[in-house]
């Protein structure tokens, strides 16, 4: 699918199995995070929407806005963070790497990369709407 030019109801009509959409406050400022930090990939980013790549996965982000109607709007909180209790794992990401440049891109630094017993070399960066990022690589034994 050519993500750059899809149009709205092509897209919807094209997900299939578990979705993740982001509520973010600007998502312009967002998808320039996931871009600096993960090398991830926007389409047809707007000030409400955007569609994202990371490898051949995909998910959304859409602004507060974009939510007037919806059932959530009521659910989100006054202030960060967000994310609570989420962990969005990134499997191919190296964890110094994506420290190094959430650090100067503005994120937070939870907990620096650190071997874990489960077999992955791991670190926690937030990003500014309360999001758990979560860039890892396997431990070659």
């Amino acid at each position: 699918m050519e993500y750059d030019t899809v149009d709205a109801g092509d897209f919807g009509r094209s997900l299939r199995g578990m979705g993740v959409n982001l509520l973010v406050r600007d998502v312009a400022a967002q998808v320039t995070f996931l871009e600096t930090v993960f090398s991830m990939k926007a389409h047809q980013p707007t000030a409400d929407f955007a569609i994202m790549t990371y490898g051949d996965q995909v998910f959304q982000l859409h602004s507060d806005g974009t939510y007037h109607s919806n059932p959530m709007l009521g659910l989100l909180p006054e202030t960060p963070p967000r994310g609570a209790g989420i962990e969005l794992r990134l499997y191919e990401t190296d964890p110094a790497e994506a420290c190094t440049r959430a650090k100067a891109a503005g994120g937070t630094i939870l907990q620096e990369p650190t071997d874990k017993p489960h077999g992955l070399h791991e670190a926690y960066i937030l990003c500014e709407n309360g999001y758990a990022w979560v860039p890892s690589k396997r431990i070659d034994t």
